[in-house]
């Protein structure tokens, strides 16, 4: 699955710092695990980050879409994003994938728009393509409301 042009990647070096992130005109505190700072030449490649995760809110309600060029905003999520990435450069060539036993979808909110995935390979959502520099929001969800899940969130440039 391919990212429209404008959409914003990943890069650099991974950093644990506390950012406050915009959402809905509301600044709320993001907690340092969560956010992710990297530019392009970023080591290890891939990168990886386990987590559990749950929810009850709609993703399609969280993300104001139902549907995008990448895929439908499906499933159920907590309202703050599970990470925050933060794109330092431009990335011509950024993959993001989940892999998890759980059948489990994604969605991405930031500059240039919002891209959303179930089923990229398998039932692992991902997605692919060239990343704008910026901060996104990632939700990760899941079909049941409120069903903990584990996955392993993957972050690869293509050099």
């Amino acid at each position: 699955m391919r990212f429209p042009q404008q959409l914003v990647g990943l890069g650099g070096s991974l950093t644990a710092t506390l950012a406050s992130l915009l959402i809905g005109g509301l600044a709320q505190a993001q907690p340092a695990e969560n956010t992710i700072t990297i530019g392009p030449g970023f080591s290890p490649n891939p990168l990886e980050f386990r987590k559990v995760g749950s929810g009850s809110v709609p993703v399609r309600e969280l993300v104001g879409k139902s549907d995008t060029p990448t895929g439908e905003c499906t499933g159920f999520s907590d309202s703050a994003p599970d990470y925050t990435l933060v794109l330092t450069s431009f990335f011509n060539a950024l993959s993001l994938e989940l892999r998890s036993s759980e059948d489990t979808a994604i969605a991405i909110k930031g500059p240039g728009g919002v891209w959303c995935n179930d089923d990229y390979k398998g039932k692992n959502p991902g997605v692919t393509g060239q990343w704008l520099a910026g901060t996104y929001r990632i939700w990760v969800s899941t079909y049941a409301k409120n069903r903990s899940h584990s996955y392993t969130l993957r972050l690869t440039e293509q050099r």
